[in-house]
């Protein structure tokens, strides 16, 4: 790409996109794909992991709660620090995806009993605070006007990342939990050395700020950037309680069918990584229409997602997977939009510490979900259960339509709001 100009939403041209920004924008994406690929390492065998050290519905659901624990007390100790901001962006990603890498290995290699492999996996969430909100730091030096789909890229990448395990697992490692462990600290470790060597800052990158550790709290009295966050946290009330339970509950549907576990692993697989095209789909439309628009949109259909899949569980394996691949494709469609809002509401100079609080914030809040799900299950079966996420949603249109009548809203993709 040599000269030519960018179509943005509109049909106006800006100025010549750089030539190397292409080039730039997929190597970020391909550290973000492969660091990110540790998350979800564990929660991907959770049945072998649950027969192998006796795990109850409660230890099942600390495989993936502590991971969460690890990323808030991590993303948490970075806002206050102002570490995305003061220090490298490219040195603090690589770094940290290669410290997450160690940390899920050591899970197969040296954790005999549940609580060492729950305490290495919170130093897993704990060092990938360094590699997501760092991530989208660095593709915000290189977007501006198609910041919504820079973004969406990023986050799209993040979620195939997270489907990466499930689909380790149905490519012959459905029973060998190690197997699946290793190949994904493998791949995450390979994501810190893409970003060691190919990923850098673009263009638009603003100076380290002074050390500021009120910063965190003064964000919260910006009405409109709250408000962004509050939509962010009715997302996140559901993001990761589908990310975790659905794989159980489509292995379930499957079962109950005569369907293998090889089969459920790639429904599994497939339904996660189907938010990475709507993250893209999103990020485009976002850019055209509106950042509060395309998030109300999805969070709309997402939370009716949380109502119908109960209804169809039992009816077969594949009317449920139907229902899940369309809510796997809006329940992370908007993710990327609201941090994109906070990265236009914010002072360019404290981008990092914004996004990095937005996430602590929302990450916290999933732990209660994700344990409150297998609960649900026990009390009112898989009918029901998925029911109660439908809250997240209805409370995030409610703070983005809010958020859409506020003048400072106009900073938002390009005047579109």
């Amino acid at each position: 790409m040599t000269g030519d100009a960018a179509a943005v939403p509109g049909g106006e041209r800006t100025a010549p996109v750089p030539a190397d920004k292409r080039r730039a924008l997929a190597f970020l994406a391909l550290a973000e794909f492969l660091g990110m690929s540790a998350w979800f390492s564990a929660s991907a065998v959770v049945p072998a992991l649950a027969a192998a050290w006796g795990l109850g519905p409660s230890g099942q659901a600390w495989l993936t709660m502590s991971v969460q624990l690890g990323f808030v007390a991590g993303a948490l100790a970075s806002a206050v620090l102002n570490l995305a901001d003061r220090l490298p962006p490219t040195g603090l990603f690589s770094v940290s995806a290669l410290l997450a890498a160690g940390a899920t290995a050591l899970v197969p290699a040296a954790a005999s009993v549940p609580a060492a492999a729950f305490a290495l996996r919170f130093l897993t969430g704990f060092f990938l605070a360094g590699v997501y909100p760092v991530g989208m730091k660095i593709m915000a030096t290189w977007t501006r006007r198609d910041r919504g789909w820079g973004i969406g890229l990023l986050v799209g990448a993040l979620t195939l990342g997270s489907a990466a395990p499930h689909l380790v697992r149905a490519l012959g490692a459905a029973e060998d939990w190690r197997r699946v462990l290793y190949a994904s600290a493998a791949l995450a470790a390979a994501g810190g050395l893409v970003a060691l060597l190919f990923v850098r800052e673009g263009p638009d990158r603003a100076p380290a700020p002074r050390f500021d550790w009120r910063y965190a709290g003064v964000i919260w009295r910006d009405r409109a950037i709250a408000l962004a966050d509050l939509g962010y946290l009715g997302h996140m009330w559901e993001l990761y309680a589908v990310w975790t339970w659905v794989p159980v509950f489509l292995a379930a549907s499957f079962r109950a069918a005569g369907i293998g576990g090889h089969w459920a692993a790639l429904a599994a697989f497939a339904v996660v990584a189907a938010g990475g095209a709507g993250s893209l789909v999103a990020g485009k439309l976002a850019d055209r229409f509106g950042r509060t628009a395309v998030t109300s949109a999805s969070m709309a259909v997402s939370g009716l997602c949380c109502l119908v899949s109960g209804l169809v569980f039992g009816r077969s394996a594949w009317l449920p997977f139907a229902v899940c691949l369309v809510w796997g494709f809006a329940v992370v469609a908007d993710s990327a939009q609201f941090s994109a809002g906070v990265s236009e509401l914010c002072p360019p100079e404290r981008t990092g510490t914004a996004l990095t609080l937005q996430t602590s914030l929302g990450f916290l809040l999933t732990l209660v979900p994700i344990r409150l799900i297998p609960t649900l299950e026990r009390a009112v079966g898989w009918h029901w259960a998925f029911a109660a996420l439908a809250v997240g949603p209805a409370l995030g249109i409610w703070a983005m339509l809010r958020l859409r009548r506020l003048p400072a809203a106009v900073r938002m993709a390009s005047g579109r709001r």
